[in-house]
């Protein structure tokens, strides 16, 4: 018997070379992305294939591989190993006995059962069995041999990155599973996005909405959308300056414990935020974190500040980063590794992120920054790929691996993070810190989505709040 070895030539047996008992088999194991792929190239979307939910109330309680995935495996076999390259499939009849589930690992054997000498064909007895022994496909495939050698360098194939940002998002929203809904006061939710976000939160049990702003239009809304509101609290003001103050006040007497942005400008409701008198400030600099879920990269990327400090100074950046470093313990890092961007790797006087990063860097050395591994400065292509680090000589544990990058300012920041979002397809979630609540401060043109993601991330801080002041009490 021939199995499957991943030799770098292709090289078919001819018709001639192959006798009746002659056989070859290869081993695949199902893996979540095999049944998207299938599904993509071939356009069946069976929800009994494809979505979790319904297959789990089907027949066979779990989602389950398309039948031809297991046949095509087959093909695999007799185009590239036995005969090989040169044949031709004929005919094919197969009998699908049990279905093949995420993890189950298949052997596919092809036995040569008859020769036709007067037309070079050959059937093959095919057999599929999981890793129990027990068989799922069986039938018989009919091929015409080749007739002569042929030798062929084998095709590497590109890698293929499956960007399912839905189930991201139900990756991240999961990590909030058995924690009771927070209060959070919607700021001016006064159109379809920032209404269908909060009310999503509230259905995914991350949130219970405090609605503020006009009563007629949050209903007006919801009533040409099909939102129900009906177990949701609005509280009605005239404007959105109005719902802002209206938040920050329900924040101060204790009825909300986090804000979300809604239909408002961001400077509108930051102004009630800082305010000295009656505002949510803390002893900490106020900063904004996108928390970025990459398919391109392995780990979390947390990009700070691109959305509330325009040009932070050093101090500042103490702030900011060791805000980011504490979120970044709370949704499970229990070190990040925090690469300080610039332009360059090098400290250069003339360029003063680099300057900077050399500070911060050795004030984390004497505990003015805890909690982190910094590392600075790096461009951004030294933060995040391992071989660009590599090929410029940078001998670091951050390098290449960073999971929080500090931007020298908003600009920069801004457009890294939007870059992400929309060439890269990251699944996005924005949050303001060093306040006395997290804060949901998302643009006005994201996604119910993103709001969402959003809302899963203000929900583990502000559970961690809850534990930090029942510690303290």
């Amino acid at each position: 018997m021939h199995v499957e070895t991943p030799l770098q030539f292709l090289e078919s047996r001819i018709y001639d070379e192959i006798r009746v008992g002659d056989s070859s088999s290869l081993i695949r194991t199902l893996r979540p992305e095999d049944i998207q792929l299938f599904a993509v190239m071939s356009g069946d979307v069976n929800p009994a294939i494809v979505d979790a939910e319904f297959a789990h109330s089907g027949i066979f309680r779990e989602v389950i591989a398309h039948g031809m995935w297991s046949a095509s495996l087959i093909s695999t076999v007799l185009g590239t190993q036995f005969p090989g390259p040169g044949t031709i499939l004929i005919d094919q009849s197969l009998h699908f006995a049990r279905p093949v589930t995420i993890g189950d690992t298949i052997t596919i054997t092809i036995t040569v059962k008859q020769k036709f000498d007067h037309n070079h064909h050959i059937l093959f007895d095919c057999s599929c069995t999981n890793q129990d022994d027990m068989q799922v496909v069986h039938g018989t495939a009919e091929v015409l041999a080749p007739t002569e050698k042929m030798k062929t360098k084998r095709t590497e194939m590109p890698d293929i990155v499956i960007s399912d940002k839905y189930a991201r998002l139900q990756n991240l929203v999961s990590r909030a599973k058995g924690l009771a809904p927070i209060d959070m006061a919607v700021v001016h939710p006064c159109d379809f996005e920032s209404l269908k976000g909060a009310l999503q939160a509230a259905e995914a049990g991350l949130i219970d909405p405090i609605l503020i702003g006009p009563e007629a239009k949050i209903r007006a809304i919801a009533a040409e959308h099909g939102f129900d509101l009906k177990q949701h609290r609005i509280v009605n003001v005239k404007h959105s300056h109005d719902s802002a103050a209206m938040a920050v006040t329900l924040i101060r007497s204790g009825d909300a414990e986090a804000l979300m942005k809604g239909s408002l400008h961001t400077d509108e409701l930051m102004a009630e935020v800082v305010s000295r008198a009656a505002g949510l400030r803390t002893a900490r600099r106020i900063s904004h974190v996108f928390v970025m879920d990459v398919p391109t990269y392995p780990r979390p990327i947390l990009i700070t500040d691109a959305a509330i400090n325009i040009a932070p100074t050093l101090e500042e950046k103490v702030d900011i980063i060791q805000n980011a470093i504490d979120l970044a313990h709370i949704i499970g890092i229990p070190e990040p590794k925090v690469a300080i961007l610039s332009a360059v790797e090098t400290v250069n006087p003339k360029i003063q992120s680099t300057l900077d990063a050399a500070a911060l860097c050795k004030m984390a050395d004497r505990g003015q920054i805890k909690g982190g591994l910094l590392d600075g400065p790096l461009a951004f292509d030294n933060a995040v790929s391992v071989v660009a680090a590599k090929t410029k000589g940078i001998v670091s544990l951050v390098a290449g691996r960073a999971e929080i990058l500090v931007v020298p300012d908003l600009e920069s920041g801004n457009m890294v993070a939007k870059q992400l979002e929309y060439l890269a397809n990251a699944l996005t979630a924005g949050i303001v810190l060093g306040a006395k609540v997290p804060i949901v401060l998302t643009s006005r043109a994201d996604t119910a989505e993103t709001r969402i993601a959003s809302c899963v991330i203000a929900a583990l801080i502000a559970h961690a709040n809850r534990k930090k002041q029942a510690a303290a009490e």
